[in-house]
């Protein structure tokens, strides 16, 4: 089987790029590991690849899911490892490609067998956080499972619920559940990169980027989004850009705050990002560049170190 190549970076960095590239320099075929873009309806506000960018190379798991649904790191995995399997098995190459760290650590660390979440699990948590907010989340997640929280981000609250969520299901802490895990992707068979740009660099294009969708027609996509009145607390309601501009959209701000709350909240992930693939995948090359001529040619170079 050919070996599977992961391309990560925080939002804006140029992965989707990078990966079109890849596919052409190693016959390949681009899957997603991009939590958000998973689920359709949403592809300007996610920056999902653009119809001419997919007429590029074949690409996997963008836009398969709807809104409603939510999809666990698992179930991604799941679908993703099909995605390798089917590629590999054709003669190609599998790239995948994506900002969701959980979704790579699952392939080369392990995902953690941890049962499904129950809804009265999930209310407890979202009433404590209702009640409390992040101030009693933290606490929470400390108490229930000190090592977990101590590696999380104080303001990643997706992270922070689900050690909660967890503790209050099981009655087991995550870190034990993860002590028990097994890679999904044989060692030796993947080779992963990381893109990290200069911050303020990246900054600036996130910025460039958000004004592009607006002008692009986001709102109007948010718009339709918010007319199905989807549970607020589902996964593609929390996509950066869709709470500020929803709340414009009901009329609670303006649109030029809510623009420049997006920008932020997207800066602020994107710290994230980059915070997360140092710490978790130290060893994997790094591109720095964001000019894409620079980035290709970086690729070019380690892939012809693989060869």
């Amino acid at each position: 089987m050919s070996r599977t190549w992961l391309i990560a970076g925080p939002t804006a960095a140029g992965k989707t790029a990078l990966a079109i590239a890849a596919a052409r320099e190693l016959d390949g075929e681009i899957v997603n590991a991009d939590s958000m873009q998973i689920y359709d309806g949403l592809h300007l506000i996610t920056a999902r690849p653009s119809p001419e960018e997919e007429a590029e190379a074949p690409h996997h798991l963008f836009g398969i899911a709807d809104p409603a649904e939510r999809w666990s790191v698992g179930r991604w995995a799941d679908a993703a490892l099909a995605c390798i399997e089917d590629i590999g098995a054709r003669g190609r190459s599998p790239i995948l490609v994506g900002g969701t760290g959980l979704y790579f650590n699952a392939l080369t660390a392990g995902l953690a067998p941890v049962p499904e979440i129950g809804p009265e699990a999930r209310q407890r948590a979202s009433d404590l956080i209702e009640q409390g907010g992040m101030d009693a989340l933290r606490a929470e997640a400390r108490r229930l499972d000190p090592l977990s929280a101590a590696r999380v981000d104080a303001a990643d609250r997706q992270r922070l619920q689900r050690i909660v969520e967890v503790g209050y299901q099981t009655g087991e802490s995550l870190s034990r559940f993860h002590d028990r895990t097994e890679p999904m992707l044989e060692p030796g068979c993947w080779r992963g990169l990381v893109i990290e740009p200069d911050r303020e660099a990246l900054y600036a294009r996130i910025d460039r980027r958000f004004d592009g969708m607006m002008a692009a027609g986001a709102l109007d996509e948010v718009r339709a989004f918010a007319a199905r009145g989807l549970d607020p607390d589902l996964p593609a309601m929390k996509a950066l850009g869709v709470p500020p501009l929803m709340a414009h959209l009901r009329g609670e701000t303006p649109l030029d705050e809510a623009v420049e709350a997006a920008r932020r909240d997207s800066r602020r992930y994107a710290k994230r990002q980059l915070t997360w693939f140092r710490n978790q995948c130290g060893s994997w090359p790094r591109i720095t560049a964001l000019d894409p001529v620079e980035a290709r040619s970086a690729l070019a170079a380690l892939i012809a170190g693989e060869g």
